[in-house]
């Protein structure tokens, strides 16, 4: 179920507030219930019989946690840790099956010029998510720091509908308490209005933003997966309206995942924090999928040394993290290229930092973060052509038109196409005009939707600036430029948003998070 569609919005939402608020007026305990089984039905609507999987991975870590739990605070260091190396591997086998076991056979026959093959195996959705929370429980049961063992709060961590499809990846001891308090059973209006601002702010995003943007994604590297070259201009527009999408498509379904948690009493960690604005690749991960980049560090790259071994320990250690986290996000080689270059990314930063350090104690003037901003920007979309390319024969392709190999065609339906085919051959760039090699953009409205968009990106606060001041979220944002209240003009304005979002539900799409 799509929180983007009408099943959703009229009635599994409605039926599930009021039945929760209804219920926890009887018992906190069967209210609780009651979540945990809307999420099973709102995670069942794809394909009912991976209820059973999740299950299963719920009644397994749940006991082992328990288990783990006890042997640590009865002394038994050994058993407890032989037991979490049984739990972590139990939960990576599951994992690898269900979305690298095609992958890997498939790459063994390659390389190997076998005849391999195995049937295709569904992924299920969410798998990756509900693998690393529980996977995370099971490593603070080994240091002492699960508190509450109550199975249906567990089931209900696990299972929390706005977070179980597409993050963000939860801690225990961040969830627990709250289904545990008895503020969280009880009616807040002010829930209800930020939460549902929130969630129609995400929405709006989603189904018009990164939607709108997306119509000019497909063609162009569709032609380059079929083996046809884009144009320069046809290449950087296909490359920053993916950028565009994905990004309006993350943060929208982040702001409706902490809205709809919100609604019902219970705040979410932030996921999203306009990764764009970075000044720098190190803070661009302090602000894309936030709560996974705090896994990776935490469970992985702390696990591996961290930066306790020495600079070439820690760059190992960061590009072994980054390889693998781009192995998360997809069962392919590309994904592979994209997480290997953020780790060099990130080598590159830490280096450049150490290096300045040595020069000069001077904190980084305007001029020196704004180029910062626009480096990182640029490398950042560099790496979104192999994660959106279907394989690297068309990544190159994509990258050989925006690096301007070959003439810069300007498609003859942009306004001022020929003022700017002249001015580009002024600057000695071979120039013409011509319709594009593809069914990219026949009315000329991609450099808007860009440009727009972009202004959007670097120029106005995001949704938790926006709401800062009712803290929305588990962390405190900073406040930004137009801060919401609630007041008359504010609903309006969130009822068009709404109504603008409902007239957009014909051209429902799945969020880009859902196939990882």
């Amino acid at each position: 179920m799509l929180f983007n569609s009408y099943e959703f919005l009229l009635a599994f939402l409605p039926l599930t507030f009021f039945g929760f608020f209804a219920l926890a007026r009887l018992s906190h305990a069967v209210a609780a219930a009651w979540l945990c089984l809307a999420s099973l039905v709102f995670y069942s609507w794809w394909h009912p019989v991976h209820v059973l999987l999740l299950l299963g991975s719920i009644t397994f870590n749940f006991l082992v946690g328990s288990a783990i739990s006890t042997a640590h605070n009865t002394g038994q260091a050994l058993h407890a840790r032989r037991l979490l190396w049984f739990g972590v591997v139990a939960d990576l086998a599951l994992l690898g099956y269900f979305k690298y076991a095609n992958f890997l056979v498939d790459s063994a026959a390659m390389a190997l010029d076998g005849g391999w093959h195995i049937a295709q195996i569904a992924l299920p959705l969410g798998i990756s998510f509900f693998t690393f929370t529980q996977i995370a429980f099971l490593v603070d049961a080994f240091r002492g720091e699960v508190k509450e063992r109550n199975p249906i709060h567990y089931g209900l961590f696990v299972t929390w509908f706005p977070h179980l499809i597409a993050g963000p990846v939860l801690h225990h001891k961040e969830m627990m308490p709250q289904f545990a308090a008895p503020a969280t059973y009880r009616f807040s209006r002010e829930n209800v209005a930020v939460g549902g601002t929130m969630f129609i702010m995400g929405l709006f995003k989603k189904v018009v933003l990164a939607d709108g943007v997306a119509v000019f994604v497909a063609p162009v590297f569709a032609g380059a997966d079929s083996g046809v070259p884009p144009g320069v201009i046809e290449a950087w527009c296909g490359a920053l309206a993916y950028t565009l999408q994905l990004y309006f498509d993350f943060s929208g379904y982040s702001d409706m995942a902490i809205g709809l948690s919100r609604m019902f009493g219970v705040r979410l960690p932030l996921n999203f924090d306009s990764p764009y604005k970075a000044a720098s690749i190190i803070d661009f991960w302090r602000r894309w999928h936030m709560t996974l980049s705090r896994f990776l560090r935490d469970y992985l790259y702390i696990a591996l040394g961290g930066n306790r071994r020495g600079p070439l320990r820690r760059y190992m250690n960061l590009l072994a993290t980054m390889v693998l986290g781009g192995l998360w996000h997809g069962a392919g080689w590309t994904f592979v290229a994209w997480g290997t270059l953020h780790g060099l990314y990130l080598c590159v930063n830490n280096g450049w930092r150490a290096l300045r350090a040595h020069v000069t104690a001077r904190p980084a003037g305007h001029a020196e973060r704004l180029a910062g901003t626009a480096v990182t920007f640029l490398a950042v979309v560099v790496a979104w052509v192999f994660f959106r390319a279907a394989d690297f024969d068309a990544a190159w392709r994509m990258l050989d038109a925006m690096r301007g190999h070959g003439a810069v065609l300007v498609p003859t339906s942009w306004p001022g196409a020929w003022q700017l085919t002249a001015l580009l051959q002024k600057l000695g760039v071979a120039a013409v005009q011509g319709p594009p090699p593809s069914a990219f953009d026949p009315a000329g409205h991609a450099p808007f939707w860009i440009a727009g968009l972009l202004a959007a990106v670097w120029c106005l606060p995001n949704t938790q600036q926006v709401m800062a001041a009712f803290r929305p979220a588990l962390e405190t944002a900073r406040a930004g430029a137009l801060a919401w209240r609630p007041s008359r003009a504010h609903a309006i304005c969130a009822g068009c948003a709404l109504a603008f979002a409902l007239l957009h539900l014909n051209r429902v799409s799945e969020f880009l998070y859902f196939q990882f």
